[in-house]
């Protein structure tokens, strides 16, 4: 009997650290695991308000800066993408509002030539493609008393207002990767 006490003793002594220990692990476990479901909820309620907060103030890119026009322009500039080589200017049309791009915008360039002389054959016009994309070859322009290198281009798209401005590019340089970006009417 004596035996058999003791060996009831030790199994339920056993049972109960073992039932101890279960609960007190299964505790934990539940603490656990609603911490971490807390702790997740939580985030994707962060990111939930966050992307409803940029959806209601609405997505907008800076509107690219007007230059003046200056006293070269001329309208109705022949359609084509080159005009030269030696810089390549490329990049996208796109609204202020909502990045949008805008296919179609007609891109109008001028600039002067090595010498910083003005001639109708740096003038050209082109239309931004279906993702609003363009690129447009010419020959680098030179410097003229009072300007640094420089080109003219002028943009225009339904619904938008026209954009004048210039472009600056520092010596040697031939590639520009530029976006311009139209200010809604």
């Amino acid at each position: 009997m004596l035996a058999t006490a003791a060996t009831y003793v030790a199994k339920t002594r056993h049972t109960r650290i073992v039932a101890d220990s279960s609960i007190r692990l299964r505790s934990a476990f539940r603490s656990r695991t609603i911490g971490s479901m807390t702790h997740a909820l939580l985030i994707a309620l962060l990111l939930v308000a966050a992307a409803t907060g940029a959806a209601a103030q609405g997505t907008t890119c800076t509107p690219t800066p007007p230059d003046m026009l200056g006293p070269f322009y001329k309208p109705n500039a022949p359609e084509r993408a080159r005009t030269g080589s030696g810089i390549v200017v490329s990049g996208f049309v796109r609204s202020a509002k909502g990045c949008a791009a805008l296919p179609g915008a007609q891109v109008e360039w001028w600039s002067a030539d090595e010498r910083g002389e003005y001639r109708d054959e740096l003038r050209a016009t082109q239309r931004a493609d279906a993702q609003g994309r363009f690129s447009y070859e010419t020959v680098s322009p030179g410097r003229y008393p009072g300007r640094p290198p420089h080109l003219h281009v002028r943009i225009t798209a339904p619904n938008h207002k026209p954009l004048v401005t210039q472009l600056y590019p520092t010596p040697n340089q031939h590639q520009i990767t530029t976006d311009f970006v139209l200010l809604p009417n």
